[in-house]
């Protein structure tokens, strides 16, 4: 699934298309409209976590790429677009992915400043969120869009290996510092993913996840599906504290 860094990249690359009118709409998504779109010109590209959001004159079309969703930019797969964008010069093509049609207003639908890369990103409504689920796994709580929109798994697991906590603290044991920091932390390596993600060494630079020994110990790392979410989680028993 791609996290927040990978959607800002997405908007980044998409905006050559911005004031540009779609010539052609089609794809295979059975829950919306083409027509809409279809000699609409596009007025901005925006993201709000995992969430592409393509702004048209009174609507926006969102787009979700699930676990296993993909885009292509000026080229296309061996697979039926879910959604597929034709212009005058070029054409956008996304697939396995979830799209709907937003006719409200998106300042009423998303908190932007629930978004870890938003630059309306506020870090005293997290920690007050954080306070209200003192009982939640510290490993859920990074997953909480409504709290950290943008943050995936491998975020997840890179912060708390960064901040020396084990996943499965929970919230309200956290000692104040140390939530802090979990807040501090989510935006920095939010930020340090896009970046590396941006120059093509995001995985050279992975502590924790999907890595088999303790960079800090150097003794094995624990693999484990944990928390409500049941996503892969890689710690160390030894540096990461357990808060419970």
């Amino acid at each position: 699934m791609p996290e927040g860094p990978s959607i800002v990249i997405l908007k980044e690359e998409a905006a050559r298309f911005t004031g540009k009118k779609v010539l052609m709409a089609s794809g295979n998504s059975k829950t919306i409209d083409f027509s809409r779109m279809t000699g609409k010109k596009i007025i901005a590209f925006k993201s709000w976590g995992k969430h592409f959001l393509i702004c048209f004159p009174g609507f926006a079309v969102r787009i979700h790429f699930l676990m296993f969703g993909t885009y292509r930019i000026n080229e296309t797969k061996d697979m039926p677009a879910r959604l597929h964008l034709q212009f005058a010069k070029g054409e956008l093509n996304f697939y396995t992915s979830s799209i709907r049609i937003i006719e409200e207003p998106l300042d009423e639908v998303y908190d932007w400043s629930a978004d870890v890369l938003n630059e309306s990103w506020d870090a005293s409504k997290a920690m007050a969120k954080l306070k209200k689920i003192p009982d939640a796994l510290v490993c859920d709580a990074l997953l909480n869009q409504d709290i950290f929109a943008g943050v995936g798994n491998i975020i997840k697991n890179e912060v708390l290996f960064r901040i020396r906590v084990h996943p499965q603290s929970l919230v309200g044991k956290l000692p104040l510092k140390k939530k802090k920091e979990l807040v501090k932390e989510a935006v920095q390596y939010s930020y340090d993913f896009l970046e590396w993600k941006k120059a093509f060494v995001l995985k050279k630079h992975w502590l924790a996840h999907t890595k088999k020994i303790c960079p800090r110990c150097e003794i094995p790392l624990i693999k484990a599906y944990l928390g409500k979410t049941n996503r892969r989680s890689f710690f160390c028993n030894n540096c990461q504290i357990h808060y419970e």
